[in-house]
């Protein structure tokens, strides 16, 4: 039997503008160099602007050593960046979209001897999507069986709900689900009894200072008049929000830890 070796992913949750940007390449060379993470995975959903995401601001976090970019909803939102989701294999969009539009799903990077599979879905609840995540996990994961020594979800999803049912249902099936989407990072990271690493989100790597990554008073003004207001990203108090797991090649999590980093202090 071949040798279980030890694997440690880095998953960075959703990346708000250039401030968020900023953040991740002031936080991450500190994250590697304490923990030594075999691989980091970063949701990009928001990068350009705090929506979607440009072929520019795509590179420059591949140019910080990303092995791989995950996307959501908002994967679509420039136009500019579609023939590059079809020629990139580090970035992938959900892969319950329909399958003609630019782009791919999944994706395999290797570390150090190791297969990572990652698979970004997308909720149906609240979100748009064409097919169910559950059924669309079920077959990626039998697809990736002989391809991968371990494999990451990303379950971009409203519902909390959503995200918690997907989770049980790959549990023992691959190392870990991450949930992104809502920008706030929830309380619940464990390893699930078959030894799936766990979280309903990661939050958001951007100003905590602000609404989900909007100024606040913007926010505010938008609640208070129902009126249209346009949103800008908040400058105020950024931070780095993350899940560090560790498990071996077999595809099984031992841990899984919730980083959340201040990027000014």
């Amino acid at each position: 039997m071949a040798e279980s070796l030890p694997v440690k992913l880095l998953f960075v949750g959703d990346v708000v503008g250039g401030i968020g940007r900023r953040a991740l390449a002031a936080v991450l060379p500190k994250l590697r160099d304490e923990h030594q993470p075999d691989f980091v995975v970063v949701n990009g959903e928001n990068v350009a602007g705090g929506v979607g995401i440009t072929a520019k601001t795509a590179q420059e976090l591949l140019n910080l050593d990303v092995d791989v970019i995950t996307l959501g909803n908002h994967a679509y939102r420039h136009r500019d960046v579609y023939e590059y989701l079809d020629r990139e294999p580090r970035i992938i969009r959900p892969a319950n979209f329909p399958k003609g539009s630019p782009g791919r799903g999944h994706t395999v990077v290797e570390s150090n001897g190791t297969r990572l599979g990652v698979i970004n879905l997308s909720g149906q609840l609240f979100l748009e999507a064409v097919r169910s995540p559950f059924a669309e996990a079920d077959a990626l994961v039998a697809e990736l069986r002989d391809s991968a020594d371990a494999v990451l979800v990303d379950m971009h999803a409203e519902a909390t709900s959503e995200k918690v049912a997907l989770g049980w249902h790959l549990d023992g099936r691959v190392m870990a689900v991450v949930g992104t989407h809502t920008h706030v990072p929830t309380a619940d990271a464990r390893v699930l009894p078959g030894g799936t690493a766990y979280v309903t989100d990661v939050g958001m790597t951007g100003p905590r200072g602000g609404v989900i990554g909007v100024k606040k008073e913007l926010a505010i003004e938008r609640f208070l008049t129902l009126t249209q207001v346009r949103f800008e990203t908040s400058p105020d108090d950024p931070w780095l929000n993350g899940v560090l797991v560790e498990g071996d090649s077999d595809g099984r999590a031992r841990s899984i830890q919730q980083l959340l980093v201040p990027a000014d202090r």
